[in-house]
């Protein structure tokens, strides 16, 4: 929406509902009549960026850039772990714009979540030093999904609340000394997590909206057409069936357990 309110606002006439005129904006008007619709934010947000790595989930990674990148006034690019394109969980292959030892500041941080990738982010201090480095700049940190175990791994959540995706959310959060709330998003200071994947969304328009108010992220949602309206019930353990419940936490633990115990066993040896 950057460039398409940008667009709408300085190339069409709006309607004044209380008089039977057109108001016209012009170049002279144009930030007193974006101030009065859409308010002015309430820090300076210049650099949006989001990790992304080999195995990070797509939608973890789009949802966000897609809500942040209608930030006005600010640049929303990736950053890799390491140089090259990166493939996503589903198998997407990503061009980054930057990475990691390219970048040291930010004033948002987005760290979204995958499967194999993320766990190993968990052991890798490298990855943590950067975080925490970046994080001395941001504004807003935010992680999405099992990006909040990756984040949580830094010690930056020590003492604070936080979600993450639903799998073995109190057990992981509470490893690295952080209170699981079991909340679509949470806030915690500058601190921003969301539940799984599609929650990212919702943590971001939080995000617009504790930085620019209501009418702008408003104008984000309707420019996004952002009404979510699921055909059955479900997206979360309260309202999926206890034997698909089920069957999807054993999936997961094939897959992640393994692995968390090879790293651990890795750490434990380095």
């Amino acid at each position: 929406m950057k460039p398409i309110l940008l667009a709408i606002l300085l190339g069409l006439a709006l309607p004044v509902a209380a008089q039977d005129t057109t108001l016209v904006i012009t170049p002279e008007n144009h930030d007193a009549v974006m101030a009065e619709m859409l308010g002015t934010p309430k820090h300076d947000i210049r650099t949006v960026g989001i990790l992304v790595y080999d195995g990070v989930n797509d939608l973890d990674v789009m949802g966000p850039k897609y809500v942040l990148g209608q930030l006005m006034g600010a640049k929303t690019f990736l950053v890799s772990v390491e140089p090259g394109h990166i493939t996503t969980v589903m198998g997407t292959e990503i061009v980054p714009d930057t990475m990691m030892a390219e970048v040291d500041a930010l004033d948002i941080l987005v760290v979204p979540g995958g499967f194999r990738g993320t766990i190993e982010a968990v052991y890798d201090s490298g990855i943590h030093d950067w975080i925490r480095q970046i994080d001395q700049t941001t504004t807003y940190t935010a992680a999405v999904c099992t990006g909040g175990w990756v984040l949580a791994a830094t010690g930056l959540l020590r003492g604070r609340r936080a979600t993450t995706n639903w799998y073995r959310a109190e057990e992981m959060l509470a490893k690295y000394g952080a209170t699981f709330t079991d909340e679509r998003y949470t806030n915690d200071g500058k601190y921003w997590t969301s539940a799984g994947v599609t929650a990212g969304m919702d943590m971001s328009l939080a995000i617009m909206n504790d930085l620019w108010g209501e009418g702008y992220t408003q104008g984000v949602m309707l420019d996004m057409e952002y009404d979510p309206a699921p055909p059955i019930p479900g997206g979360s353990p309260e309202t999926t069936r206890p034997d698909v419940l089920q069957m999807m936490q054993a999936m997961y633990d094939m897959g992640v357990l393994p692995l968390m115990e090879q790293l651990e066993t890795e750490q434990t040896d380095d």
